[in-house]
Formats: structure tokens, C-alpha cells, sequence
């Protein structure tokens, strides 16, 4: 009991909030985040409204963004926010002194160095476990930024133009004056709107919507339509942000209800092992790992809230005209829970952090991408064994998803009840897949995580090590083509079946 009384109290921060926490029956470090989170959802709608970039200089927004930014973070970590501070001050002195050809290469070094020790410090110096929110949470996504940022600078101003993607020519940055100010830069990583939970966001995009112009750097080389609607009035996001702070909130509540019904912990109970049907221990590992997601889904959520809410994240508009506010956000919450496949199921979960990991890593690795990417991620995750293990459990499910649908999805293509059959089994098959990988991400300890792939007898890894191995898969610059191409007939295939529908609908009415 003792020890759960000090886990439940345990906080670096302010303990302004403790009654709230022992009525909440919360513990402290979580009901000062939610508190802050709200604070600056508020927040957000005053810095839009009264310090709008049409009536304030950048100057100033950047001063308060960064002010406010560091207030919420002394709040709920205390002094261990210093570290944001030095973690940035320290890789800024790096940006300057290394010049812009080497300064991805060592602020990558030096920031993930940074960020590995206070996480190795803070799991085996403190309690193994014992925080359900850190310091080491708003650093990853410091690290993120300041990554993201030296390579942007390398890529506008030591790279030919000519070798840039179009990914990294829309990002790169050319400074005029060598480099943004200590300001801006603060600004950048520890701005109030995303000090807590994020998202990354790239330093364009950002110095854009402090200065009151977004997709500027966006629309450049557009065509005239998408030009001429990202010329609109400024739309108000009020209508985006209630949708979100809902979703958000249901997402808690969901959490709440569902989150003790189905423990983790039961998949690798020794009694359940031995005597539940195994096509019944599938059902409950899908329902245990599907009841930990919500708490993403409120955090993420409420965080791009937050931001839209400042007047950051607008992204143009639709077709239709319909703004758009998707420009920082982190996850699509039915796309995840429909994926058809381990990359549509990555490609929309923790997405700022998948597109990091593409820019910095998976772009310009020149062998083994897709392992180096996911070995990066484990590093930048933390220091519990079980983040390793899921990513490098990852790795061979990714080649053999991959291997699969090269040379087994074409051949549902031909008819859409094959393409329906396809998506059926390919969903059940990806949900399992999500959630034997993730299993130690939860664990996070070796010991219960090797029991629990031993309880399936590793039977997930050994299936996919053979497939990637007996089932050819073509290099990347040839799949990509192929992919579009694909697409591309997906694409006909649907205007086809619409124009046939219409067609049997005009014969019905007359």
C-alpha cells in the first residue's frame, strides 16, 4: 500500500493541484498535465484573438509563446524543465560552431545523447516505471524539433537544390542572416501550444503562422486553384477545435471505463496461458491493447486542439473549399482502427513523429532504411528494454507486410468482392500483427515480454522471418513507381464504379 500511496503522489511539479488529485483518485503529475493542457487550450484562444499577428509583432508572439511555454512546464515538472532549456541552448551553440554542413550530423548526436541519458537516469537512477508522465516526454519532442530544424537548415544551404525531395525542398530553410534568433529559436521548441505533448512541427510551418502567413512556403511552385483558395480569409478554427476537444474528452472517458476490464498483464498470466483457448487469448490480446489507445488518441487530440486553437495548423482547403486543419496533426483515429496494413496502421499513428523519422533517417540512409529507422525510434522512445523489442520485432513484420502485398495483393485487384475479401483479411491480420509487436512497448520489461512471445511460441516472428525471405520484393525506387501506379488504377476503378452507379440510377429514373 505504502509504495502505492508514493507512486500516486510522486511529482517533480507543482502540488498546487493535490486535493484535486486525492479526490480524482489521480496521481498529481497527471492531473497537473490535463490542468496545464486546458490552461492552455484557453490560452490559445487568447493568443489568437488579442495577440494576432495583424495587430502584434513577431517579436512579441514569440516572447509569450515562450514564456507561457516555460511557466506550464515548471508547473508540472519542476526544475527538471531546465533541462529543455539546456537541451536547447546547447544544441543552438552547436548549430552555430559546426556550420551548416555537419550541423544535422552532430545536433542529432548531441540531442539524442541528451536525451538518452536523462531517460537511462531517469529509469534506473529513480524508480523503474514509477512516473506515468516525465520530463523526458516534452524533451523527445525537443529533440524532434531541433533535429528537424538543423536539417532543414543543411538541406536550404549546403545542398544543391537538384538533390532535395520534394519533401526537402518545401521544408529547407534559407536563412538570410546565417540563423534564427536565440528567440525564435526558444520560441520554436518550447512554445506553450506544444511544450506539454506536441506535435513537432517543421520551423517553416511555425515562424509562417507566428508571422501570419501559413502554407506560405507551401503553395510556392502551386497552381492557381490551390493558390486562390489558400488566398481566402483567415477561416476560424473554432468549429475544428470543439470537434477535437470532444473527441478528446471521449477518448478519456472511453480510456477510463475500459482501461482496468482488460489488463495487459493477463496475456502472459499463468493460468490464463494454460487454460484459455488460444483463438481466446487472440480476442483478448486484440481487446487489451485495443483499451490502451484512447489515452493517445486524448492526448494527441486535445494537443493539435490547442494548436488550432492558436490559429496553428490551418492547411488549406478542400476540393470543396472546406478549411483544412491537419497540418500538425498527430494521429487519424478511424484510419487506425480500419488499417488494412502495418504501414496504413504506422502512417497514421504518431504522425509527426513517422515524418520525422522519414526526414531525418529513412530518406537518407543509404543501407537498410527501414531497420535503421525503426532502430532510431526504439533509441529516441526511451531506455526500457520492451521499446527495443517492439521495434525490432517491427522490423520483420514490416518486410514480411511488405513482401506480402508485392506479390499477394495484385491478384485481389481483378474484382472488388476479391478487394473486399482482401480487406477483411488483411485488417484482422494487421490488428494481430499491431498488437503482438506492441505487447512489450506496455510490458516494457524483457522478461514478461519474452514470455508472452513464447506463449505464442514465436510464432509471429518465425512466419514473417519466412516470408520476407521467400517472397521477392523489388527495390524501393521500383515499389514506389509500382505503388502509383496501383493508385492510379484504384483511382479509375472508383470513378468507373461511381459512373456506372449514376448511369443505373438516370436508367431507374427515367
Amino acid at each position: 500500500m505504502a509504495a502505492e500511496d508514493s507512486r500516486s503522489t510522486a511529482c517533480t511539479g507543482s502540488s498546487l493541484l493535490q486535493p484535486v488529485s486525492e479526490i480524482t483518485n489521480l496521481p498529481l503529475d497527471q492531473v497537473n498535465f490535463v490542468a496545464c493542457q486546458l490552461c492552455a487550450l484557453l490560452s490559445a484562444f487568447w493568443f489568437r484573438l488579442f495577440l494576432h499577428p495583424s495587430r502584434t509583432s513577431p517579436v512579441i508572439r514569440h516572447l509569450v509563446a515562450t514564456l507561457l511555454g516555460l511557466y506550464f512546464a515548471l508547473f508540472c515538472f519542476g526544475w527538471y524543465a531546465l533541462h529543455f532549456l539546456l537541451q536547447s541552448g546547447l544544441t543552438y551553440g552547436i548549430m552555430i560552431i559546426t556550420g551548416v554542413e555537419h550541423m544535422h550530423k552532430y545536433c542529432l548526436l548531441v540531442a539524442l545523447s541528451y536525451l538518452s541519458l536523462c531517460q537511462i537516469t531517469r529509469v534506473y537512477v529513480f524508480d523503474y516505471g514509477m512516473y506515468s508522465a516525465d520530463f523526458t516526454g516534452p524533451m523527445m519532442v525537443i529533440t524532434q524539433k531541433i533535429t528537424s530544424l538543423a536539417f532543414e537548415i543543411h538541406d536550404g544551404m549546403a545542398r544543391k537544390e537538384e538533390s532535395l525531395t520534394p519533401g526537402q525542398k518545401m521544408l529547407a530553410i534559407r536563412f538570410v542572416l546565417w540563423m534564427p534568433s536565440l528567440l525564435e529559436y526558444f520560441s520554436y521548441n518550447c512554445n506553450f501550444m506544444g511544450i506539454l505533448a506536441g506535435p513537432t512541427s517543421s520551423y517553416n510551418d511555425y515562424i509562417a503562422f507566428i508571422e501570419g502567413d501559413p502554407c506560405r512556403h507551401r503553395n510556392q511552385g502551386g497552381d492557381r486553384k490551390s493558390s486562390g483558395r489558400l488566398r481566402k480569409s483567415e477561416p476560424s478554427p473554432n468549429t475544428e477545435v470543439v470537434r477535437k476537444v470532444a473527441s478528446s474528452f471521449f477518448c478519456l472517458l472511453v480510456f477510463l471505463s475500459v482501461c482496468k476490464v482488460f489488463p495487459v498483464e493477463q496475456n502472459i498470466d499463468d493460468d490464463f496461458i494454460a487454460n484459455t483457448p488460444f483463438y481466446a487469448q487472440v480476442v483478448y490480446l486484440y481487446l487489451s491493447m485495443l483499451t490502451t489507445r484512447p489515452k493517445y488518441y486524448f492526448v494527441w487530440t486535445l494537443a493539435d486542439a490547442i494548436n488550432n486553437a492558436a490559429g496553428f495548423g490551418f492547411n488549406g482547403y478542400d476540393s470543396d473549399g472546406s478549411p483544412r486543419w491537419d497540418l500538425i496533426s498527430n494521429l487519424r483515429i478511424l484510419n487506425i482502427e480500419l488499417a488494412t496494413s502495418f504501414k496504413v496502421f504506422l502512417d497514421n499513428w504518431n504522425i509527426q513523429t513517422a515524418h520525422w523519422l522519414k526526414r531525418v533517417c529513412y530518406e537518407r540512409c543509404p543501407y537498410h532504411p527501414t531497420a535503421a529507422t525503426f532502430i532510431l525510434s526504439a533509441m529516441w522512445h526511451g531506455a526500457y528494454p520492451g521499446y527495443y523489442l517492439t521495434f525490432l520485432t517491427g522490423i520483420v513484420i514490416t518486410l514480411a507486410a511488405r513482401a506480402v502485398r508485392h506479390n499477394v495483393r495484385p491478384h485481389f485487384l481483378k474484382s472488388p468482392t476479391l478487394k473486399r475479401v482482401y480487406d477483411v483479411i488483411t485488417w484482422a491480420a494487421t490488428q494481430i500483427a499491431i498488437c503482438y509487436t506492441v505487447v512489450p512497448f506496455v510490458l516494457l520489461s524483457v522478461g514478461p515480454s519474452i514470455k508472452f512471445y513464447r506463449s505464442w511460441y514465436f510464432g509471429l516472428h518465425i512466419g514473417c522471418v519466412l516470408l520476407a525471405l521467400a517472397l521477392p520484393v523489388k527495390p524501393r525506387h521500383l515499389r514506389l513507381k509500382e505503388e502509383q501506379k496501383t493508385l492510379l488504377q484504384e483511382r479509375v476503378q472508383h470513378h468507373q464504379e461511381a459512373t456506372d452507379s449514376n448511369c443505373r440510377q438516370k436508367e431507374k429514373d427515367t
